[in-house]
């Protein structure tokens, strides 16, 4: 069951830590409520017109959920190479999405086809490891790439792999999210 009052806690820290970033505010501090301060994983999301403009999370629990959103949501609006850093004209037209991790769960097969056949569209955010590549997608992209293989393709892409053909010595993992996003119209 969602955390339905978690959600625009997380959203005002992360808009809160990218603008104390931009110069536009004070720091800001995280509210005395457990679940923040507790150990947890999020992605932060950014949106410009409905289009990414940034997107950086992590995958393990190694901070506090709070310090997590703050950290992953100034990276995303500086950090992501895919973009410029964002300025502080910008800051009022971009939403924010924060997704929050589940613990990954090693997902056992024996060749791609049997992965494939593994994964649940929709639902399932995934990380391939290969040796040293790596790379991971919230289980928002489906809505781009709802097609299995085409989802587990663009993703060894992203990790550096062939698409091609058969990665040998392919591992993967799944996890799942719990996503708020601020609605585009609230700071356009």
């Amino acid at each position: 069951m969602p955390d339905t009052d978690l959600g625009p806690l997380l959203l005002k820290l992360a808009r809160a830590a990218i603008a104390h970033h931009l110069g536009l505010a004070p720091a800001p501090e995280v509210p005395q409520d457990a679940r923040l301060h507790e150990r947890g994983a999020s992605f932060i999301t950014l949106l410009q017109d409905g289009r990414l403009r940034g997107c950086i999370g992590s995958l393990r629990r190694s901070h506090p959920l709070g310090e997590d959103v703050m950290t992953n949501a100034v990276a995303a609006a500086s950090k992501d190479s895919r973009f410029p850093p964002l300025t502080s004209e910008e800051l009022g037209g971009i939403s924010i999405e924060v997704s929050v991790l589940s613990e990954p769960e090693f997902i056992d097969f024996f060749g791609e086809e049997e992965l494939l056949a593994q994964l649940r569209p929709f639902e399932d955010g995934l990380i391939l490891f290969s040796g040293c590549s790596s790379a991971t997608f919230l289980p928002q992209v489906w809505e781009q790439l709802p097609e299995p293989r085409a989802f587990l393709n663009a993703l060894k892409h992203k990790a550096g792999l062939p698409t091609n053909r058969e990665v040998v010595e392919l591992m993967a993992a799944r996890y799942h999210v719990q996503k708020w996003k601020e609605s585009e119209q609230a700071h356009s």
